[in-house]
């Protein structure tokens, strides 16, 4: 194990038909005003972006934001971009695409911008991580959300229970909540990825110290031998996975996640393995539940703990739009406190600017210390390849328990996509 911690630190319209609404892309209108193309990802954020367009074009009547909000986001930008028709600013999820996106230049870079001043460090680490062109800041955190374990704070208040800071606590806990005839965790595996939270929350405390800088390094060399490989170093977050898993609900395999999400939410489980998103489904069962998160308690000293989290959604704007200075104007409202504030509380995610409030919400006032600490991470299975079958391979292994057999495939596949192509971090 790689033991050193790291500071790694939408009602309104939406335009049908993309390429109609993309046809004045970056265009003046008609009436003297400049038009921003606004590209949007995410769908439950249209009505919250529409409010805030609102509010900031009347603030801006020399501007015209127009929101193109669209469900296969990742595969229409790359498009827009080959066709050299860069929306002038972009909301993205910020996962190994978007990655791949900044390190090919495309995107503006934010270094000198004072906007950045004001966002978390640690949730500007994690893109950087991600990929960025040559060092630059080519994207601003806007939201982040939290991997952990959810739990249910009534349970542990009537049953006496402490959240746990190391792995034998958590284990401890589990036997406890057994032996008191509670389900410690609801899961579920009928969906593949549902497997992947925990490999994120356990895996992240393993593949620090430049692990997948290493892997990429090797390339098609990794496995015996290699100077990294899954192999060396998974073993023990693997088998932790299926430790946990072993607190399961009978009949967990063949559990759906809305299966997982209302057992937990009519309390019939003390905790998830899931993230923070996973409180909206339970909240629609049960809106009065009272559940928080911890991080994975891995390292044996506490004061080493990590929250992993992913920027949920990132901010950017293209890097040679003909309106920079009124790109510039939008995102930087975007950031203002009061802004971010009120779309992270609808969205149940944690603002990047430090001067943000953050809502009382439970689940989120659980996981503050660690962005004001700067005690996050990323999802590490952002780093593996898209090409590699990853949430395949960790279900498979939760079904059979062949820790040698899901490694090994994991350096194989590693090793053949390495062989295919060379990314231009191993090329750097």
């Amino acid at each position: 194990m790689r033991s050193r911690p790291i500071r790694t630190a939408v009602a309104g319209i939406v335009i049908a038909g993309f390429a109609l609404g993309m046809g004045g892309c970056s265009a003046d209108a008609g009436s003297g005003k400049t038009r921003l193309d606004f590209f949007q990802f995410k769908g439950e954020a249209l009505e919250d972006f529409n409010e805030i367009i609102a509010a900031f074009e009347a603030d801006n009547p020399d501007i015209d934001v127009v929101q193109n909000q669209v469900a296969d986001s990742e595969t229409l930008i790359r498009t827009l971009l080959v066709k050299d028709r860069t929306p002038d600013v972009i909301t993205l999820n910020a996962n190994g695409n978007f990655g791949k996106l900044a390190e090919a230049g495309v995107f503006y870079d934010f270094t000198d911008e004072p906007v950045l001043g004001t966002i978390n460090p640690g949730v500007q680490d994690i893109l950087a991580d991600l990929g960025t062109h040559n060092g630059e800041v080519n994207s601003l955190g806007y939201v982040n959300n939290a991997n952990g374990i959810i739990y249910n704070r009534a349970i542990f208040e009537e049953e006496g229970l402490e959240v746990p800071e190391t792995w034998d606590e958590l284990i401890a806990l589990c036997d406890t909540l057994v032996d008191r005839g509670i389900t410690p965790f609801a899961t579920s595996l009928a969906e593949n990825w549902t497997a992947m939270p925990s490999w994120n929350g356990i895996g992240a405390y393993y593949a620090q110290d430049g692990f997948f800088d290493e892997m990429r390094a090797e390339g098609d060399t990794v496995g015996e031998g290699s100077g990294a490989s899954f192999e060396a170093e998974f073993p023990e977050a693997m088998q932790r996975q299926a430790q946990l898993f072993e607190y399961s609900q009978d009949g967990y395999r063949g559990a759906s996640y809305d299966d997982s999400t209302s057992l937990f939410a009519n309390g019939e489980a003390a905790m998830m393995l899931q993230g923070i998103w996973a409180l909206s489904p339970v909240k629609a069962v049960n809106p009065d539940i009272d559940a928080a998160i911890f991080p994975y308690p891995v390292p044996e000293d506490p004061a080493d703990r990590m929250l992993v989290s992913g920027v949920d959604v990132t901010v950017t704007m293209a890097r040679e739009t003909p309106h920079r200075e009124e790109a510039l104007r939008f995102i930087e409202y975007l950031f203002r406190p009061d802004v971010i504030e009120e779309f992270a509380a609808s969205q149940t995610m944690v603002p990047s600017v430090t001067e943000a409030e953050l809502s009382d919400d439970p689940a989120l006032q659980s996981i503050a210390p660690y962005f004001d600490d700067a005690k996050i991470t990323g999802f590490i299975d952002h780093q593996v390849p898209t090409a590699i079958p990853l949430t395949g391979v960790v279900q498979q292994f939760l079904y059979d328990g062949d820790t040698d057999g899901a490694l090994g495939t994991l350096d194989n596949e590693w090793r053949k996509v390495a062989a295919r192509a060379i990314t231009p971090k191993q090329e750097d």
